[in-house]
């Protein structure tokens, strides 16, 4: 028999004017702040001057500044994120019966528009300030594709160019996504390519690699610093970039709140930390601030694991090393995950600000390999009717552990994860999991040594 659905609704909405109207600075509430970046060269903290040859001077602000709490959003990303914002917090009531357990399931869903997932929400940002900056375009990575996807819209909004490095192995497994790109206008390049001295130097290097993140990083940052009127925007990783996401954790819980519902266990997929770091912004800031306390759990890909295998040290954000260097869990920037996983979540390091949140054990980790996270999302398609990513399928992953946990105790905990995106330009990944031929592979620890090795070595920083 369905559950009663008279109290709390399938669809909890926010109204457009509920809709947050500051982004939220975690930073600003963390007693011990995450480490500055660090210039490779002097290994002093980045100045503006500096980062400001690369990123957009307002984004460079935001990258800075760690104490103000609440950043306005300016009113043209608000007209913006009317079009597909709030975004639903969701209870998944026929999930709960299927797992006959007596938690009670949420889950914040941004695939509700044309890019497919989250990145949208940092997308726009991004594009604003370098349209309100007078700049001619700019230059991204994407590994799976939502984050040049959600770029190509943005940018077509604000007539900006656009030049995609997408890492080879997705531009080769996600054609449509591709598509999807070029027909917003922009240019899709597979990466590592021959287009940039750093792209022929690691296919000289890596004859036949199938890329990662931290190589097209590099191919980006090397057109943009190269290409007058063109800065370099990021999809992940940057505390820019957790701030403009934290639209999705302020969302979550007006939309709690607005119901009396006080979570317990909050979950997010984890692969640069936009999505995650978003979602529990504003109740990492409770715990922070000692007001309230939740158990939230990071969940990443055996294949690509930096939380519960990775080394919390300064690392290079790139393949190429022309990058400013970040403090956070990695496995080295030179570590390139098997060509066999089949979703995103696959750059080498965190951000460094859930890394100090999970350095600081405020954060839990997990990590699952691909055929059980799939086994997940089969389960919630089924029962939920949303095909979902397989990134946001980690969460889910993690979130039927967590139910079924309540089901052996007879706890009734409240649990909610993020659905990061939809699944729908994933379906050869799908194909491959409902043929039978998907595969695991973790990585051996001579493998994540081998990462390791290339970590710079200076005092204070040894592995």
């Amino acid at each position: 028999m369905a559950k009663d659905v008279t109290t709390i609704p399938y669809k909890i909405y926010l109204t457009e004017d509920e809709m947050p109207k500051n982004w939220y600075n975690v930073r600003a509430d963390m007693t011990k702040k995450p480490a500055p970046l660090l210039n490779p060269g002097t290994l002093q903290p980045m100045t503006a001057e500096e980062l400001e040859g690369v990123f957009c001077k307002e984004l460079v602000e935001q990258e800075l500044d760690d104490t103000t709490p609440f950043i306005e959003i300016p009113q043209e990303i608000r007209d913006f994120y009317r079009m597909y914002r709030p975004s639903p917090l969701v209870r998944a009531y026929c999930l709960e019966e299927k797992l006959d357990t007596p938690a009670k399931i949420y889950y914040k869903f941004e695939g509700n528009n044309t890019s497919g997932s989250h990145k949208l929400n940092s997308a726009i940002a991004q594009a604003y300030y370098a349209k309100k900056q007078g700049l001619k375009g700019v230059t991204t990575e994407t590994g799976a594709g939502q984050w040049g996807t959600a770029l190509s819209m943005a940018c077509a909004y604000f007539g900006l160019d656009l030049k995609v490095f997408m890492v080879k192995v997705s531009y080769e497994q996600k054609p449509f996504r591709r598509e999807v790109m070029r027909t917003y206008g922009a240019s899709v390049t597979p990466s590592p390519s021959l287009e940039t001295n750093i792209g022929r130097a690691i296919n000289e290097k890596f004859p036949g690699t199938t890329g990662s993140l931290g190589c097209a990083i590099s191919e980006a940052v090397e057109v943009a610093t190269s290409t007058e009127g063109y800065r370099y925007v990021l999809g992940s990783v940057l505390a820019q970039v957790l701030l403009h996401q934290s639209v999705i954790g302020l969302e979550t819980k007006a939309a709690l709140d607005k119901y009396g519902i006080t979570p317990d266990i909050i979950i997010g997929c984890a692969g640069g930390g936009s999505n995650l770091g978003g979602l529990i912004a504003p109740f990492a800031g409770e715990m922070l601030r000692g007001e309230k306390d939740y158990k939230i759990i990071a969940v990443e890909p055996a294949s690509c694991p930096s939380l519960t295998r990775g080394k919390y040290v300064y690392d290079f954000c790139d393949t190429g090393m022309v990058c400013p260097l970040a403090k956070m869990y990695t496995l080295g920037s030179g570590f390139i995950p098997s060509a066999n996983h089949a979703g995103g979540l696959r750059f080498h390091g965190m951000s460094s600000i859930v890394s100090e949140l999970y350095d600081q054990g405020y954060i839990d980790a997990v990590s699952y390999e691909q055929t059980e996270v799939f086994e997940a999302a089969e389960m919630f398609a089924r029962c939920e009717g949303i095909l979902p990513a397989p990134e946001s399928s980690h969460a889910i992953k993690c979130a039927l552990d967590e139910a079924l946990k309540c089901k052996e105790t007879g706890e009734e905990k409240t649990i909610v994860f993020g659905l990061t995106g939809t699944g729908y330009f994933d379906l050869k990944a799908y194909e491959q999991f409902n043929d039978g031929k998907m595969t695991d592979y973790i990585p051996t620890d001579e493998e994540i040594a081998a990462g390791l090795a290339g970590v710079p070595q200076f005092p204070g920083n040894e592995i």
